[in-house]
């Protein structure tokens, strides 16, 4: 485990942070309050004065961000996709959720370099893999796979946009998908890693929300493991980042050049947790040595 200055980049407290995508022509970080229904927004200008942080309510939890082509955001909610103009605060729905929502909702998402928004649910029961993954493509919704997963977290593409990683955190797993870009379909899953489920020996945390960094390799949270982990494309584990949180939820690259690790974390903890570890549900920032990809947009 190599070491890092780790630093607090909003020192507001979530509940549960998740979500952070950088937006490089605004030099802001977006990322969501999943129980605090709130998007929020930090700019980075050292202009920005007073104006750095701005946050917006939803009607439902948001859970993951897009970049839209034509500007602001797309919100994966639980009610459904909407589109947030961060520059008056107007929602406007796009197209709404095709399941039951007693039972699930929206959770981890990325867009893919043909500008679908790809967004997998939570089944909130966690009594069998229920979850699903679907594809916000044109302004519809389709179902791409169904079950296998509680979960559904760590979504990311490789930079030659022929892989999809993939992570159900209540199995503890990671997987690789062969990724078609053209068509939008995925192939041929296969175990990249498989974390310890054993809370008692070897428990490090199971994973959540990850990255794809420049060189093709995988940073992805370990919730309740107080670390970020580092994989290569095979799984193998190349570095770790000790955090002062044991919940981290997801990462994202920015920074002028890409190379600031932006993480969300989660506050909504048992009180001896947060006491043992009082920067829970911050935004934290480590440098690391090898730049991001800057996120494709959403196209409408």
């Amino acid at each position: 485990m190599s070491t890092y200055d780790v630093n607090v980049a909003f020192d507001g407290v979530m509940q549960v942070g998740e979500g952070p995508l950088w937006l490089a022509q605004e030099q802001a970080l977006y990322w969501v309050d999943i129980d605090g229904l709130a998007v929020h927004r930090l700019n980075t200008r050292t202009d920005a004065g007073n104006g750095a942080h701005t946050s917006w309510i939803m009607t439902s939890e948001p859970s993951s961000l897009a970049r839209h082509a034509g500007g602001g955001l797309v919100v994966a909610t639980r009610n459904g996709f909407v589109h947030l103009d961060t520059g008056t605060g107007a929602v406007t729905g796009i197209a709404p959720s095709p399941f039951d929502r007693t039972k699930a909702r929206f959770n981890d998402g990325k867009p893919d370099a043909a500008g679908r928004f790809w967004v997998g649910t939570i089944y909130e029961p966690r009594d069998q893999p229920a979850a699903e993954m679907y594809v916000l493509e044109k302004g519809a919704v389709r179902l791409a796979w169904s079950g296998g997963m509680t979960n559904s977290n760590g979504l990311g593409f490789s930079p030659d946009n022929r892989t999809m990683y993939h992570a159900d955190t209540t199995s503890h797993r990671i997987t690789r998908y062969d990724f078609d870009l053209a068509g939008g379909t995925v192939a041929n899953p296969r175990e990249m890693r498989q974390f310890s489920m054993d809370k008692e020996n070897g428990y490090g945390g199971r994973p959540d929300g990850a990255a794809v960094d420049s060189e093709g390799n995988y940073w992805v949270a370990m919730f309740e493991g107080g670390r970020i982990v580092k994989l290569s494309p095979s799984g193998e584990e190349l570095d770790a980042i000790a955090l002062p949180v044991r919940c981290p939820t997801m990462v994202a690259f920015g920074g002028d050049d890409l190379r600031t690790l932006y993480i969300t974390t989660a506050g909504k903890r048992p009180a001896a947790e947060l006491e043992q570890f009082p920067l829970s549900g911050r935004v934290l920032s480590v440098r690391v040595p090898v730049a991001g990809l800057e996120p494709p947009a959403y196209q409408p």
